[in-house]
């Protein structure tokens, strides 16, 4: 099922230990050429009452070099949903340079992945649901899977890291964490302080930060996006009256769904297509994480305003299946935000969040009802004392879910905390022109200086003003 809610390596690198080749079997994954190394460690399901156990998947990719450092880097994936063993392809894009002489270790949370992955599948017939029958699909899916979703929250997963060093033996580690990784590695670090030398959070969720409550971040985002397209000439000229289309868009939207006959993508049968409000403004939404997709949306927008929706649903189905994302964790998902960000919705909070934002309420709503399947004990964590380690916290200018200022806010409650922001950024910017360099040289030296003047050099991408794809 699609558990788009609007919200947001691979390899568990170990450094060496006593022995030739870190621990674990030799295997081959999707999303990377080599043979990587994975390494399974059972855990409690329940830390509190320890007994029944479940297995959590780690991968290793070593260190080029033979003398590699000490402590690794472990990769805490984002969602909450996503595993490790998910974002491989991170490892070369993101930490080649880091992997030159330190362990990468990619963590398949529990609930994800290879670790006993929460999994409700995509009905086949998704595109002709309309909002009730997929929520009532979702609905009978979590009941059948009956896990204990009590126990797949935040805080065990950090245990469950803290189970993976102490079986791969390194003794302090580093981590870094993508979105609601971000999350999890502060959790961590506060849970373990001694045993975490560094940490690198992109695309930070403060701890106050309630998920569910995304609508003005995405605004914010959206407006970017269509005032650049405003003031390049190019985009101007071709989507004069953006902003109207838009809204004629969503009220059109918000009186019923839309369903169009278009040849299926895999078949090339002619079918119909529902596009619902809720639909609509999830894949705007998504489409503004990467700053690629959000230049995009002037063409979507304004060939879905004349009737052609092709593109535009082109773009929801390669968000949803196509993508590395398409195998998050639903279930996973809704155990973490059920437990620990509805219960901080507060009516007021919802209310003032969707004013004024393209998201609306659709989310709340959603989350209403699939909630109470989920059964959840609500987690309320307290503020623990400030992060001692240093900390590298990276931002896009543009991010629709964790902008700057929610790095600004978690790093009150560090002692060492150094903030760097892309300002042609999206959602997560470790793969960007210099970020790789940046996080080898703070690893190698996380109290140096950092030659970061290479960030305002990272280039915008251009728009979309025909089928024929962005300009040159």
């Amino acid at each position: 099922m699609r558990f788009r809610f609007f919200i947001a390596v691979s390899l568990l690198l170990a450094a060496r230990v006593a022995v030739a080749a870190p621990p674990g079997r030799s295997c081959h994954l999707p999303g990377a050429e080599e043979a990587l190394r994975c390494v399974t460690v059972q855990v409690p399901l329940d830390y509190a009452h320890p007994g029944k156990s479940i297995a959590i998947h780690a991968t290793v990719a070593a260190a080029y070099r033979e003398a590699a450092r000490p402590d690794p880097l472990f990769v805490l994936a984002g969602g909450p949903g996503q595993a490790g063993s998910d974002i491989l392809p991170i490892v070369q894009a993101a930490f080649r340079r880091v992997r030159a002489t330190r362990d990468i270790v990619l963590i398949d949370q529990r609930g994800t992945g290879l670790s006993g992955k929460l999994d409700c599948k995509t009905p086949p017939d998704i595109d002709t649901m309309t909002e009730e029958q997929a929520d009532a699909y979702t609905l009978r899916c979590l009941k059948a899977l009956d896990a204990p979703y009590v126990h797949y929250t935040t805080d065990a997963a950090a245990r469950d890291i803290e189970r993976v060093r102490q079986a791969l033996g390194y003794r302090q580690i580093n981590l870094w964490g993508g979105s609601y990784g971000t999350r999890l590695a502060q959790h961590y670090a506060r849970l373990y302080p001694a045993n975490v030398r560094a940490l690198i959070l992109d695309g930070v969720a403060a701890p106050d930060q309630v998920i569910a409550a995304g609508g003005a971040d995405a605004q914010a985002a959206l407006d970017a996006t269509l005032r650049r397209c405003e003031q390049a000439p190019a985009c101007a000229r071709t989507f004069p009256a953006l902003r109207t289309e838009f809204a004629a868009l969503a009220a059109k939207l918000a009186q019923g769904p839309v369903t169009v006959t278009m040849a299926d993508p895999r078949t090339a049968a002619l079918r119909p297509v529902t596009i619902s409000l809720r639909r609509f403004v999830a894949t705007v939404h998504r489409s503004l994480y990467a700053q690629a997709d959000a230049h995009t949306l002037p063409f979507l927008i304004h060939s879905a305003y004349n009737g052609r929706w092709e593109p535009f649903v082109a773009q929801s189905n390669r968000d949803t299946d196509f993508s590395t994302d398409g195998a998050m964790s639903g279930p996973l998902y809704l155990a973490v935000v059920c437990a620990e960000d509805y219960p901080k919705l507060s009516p007021q909070l919802a209310a003032d969040d969707a004013r004024g934002s393209f998201l609306g309420s659709a989310l709340v709503t959603q989350l209403g009802t699939l909630c109470p399947v989920i059964n959840a004990k609500p987690v309320n964590y307290t503020a623990a004392a400030p992060i001692t380690a240093p900390v590298l916290l990276l931002s896009g200018a543009q991010d629709p879910v964790t902008p700057p200022r929610r790095a600004e806010a978690a790093a009150r409650l560090m002692k060492a905390p150094r903030h760097l922001v892309v300002k042609n950024g999206g959602h997560i910017v470790s793969t960007l022109g210099c970020v790789p360099r940046l996080m080898r040289e703070f690893l190698d030296q996380p109290g140096g200086k950092l030659a970061a003047a290479c960030l305002d050099e990272i280039p915008a991408p251009t728009f979309q003003l025909d089928s024929a794809g962005p300009q040159p």
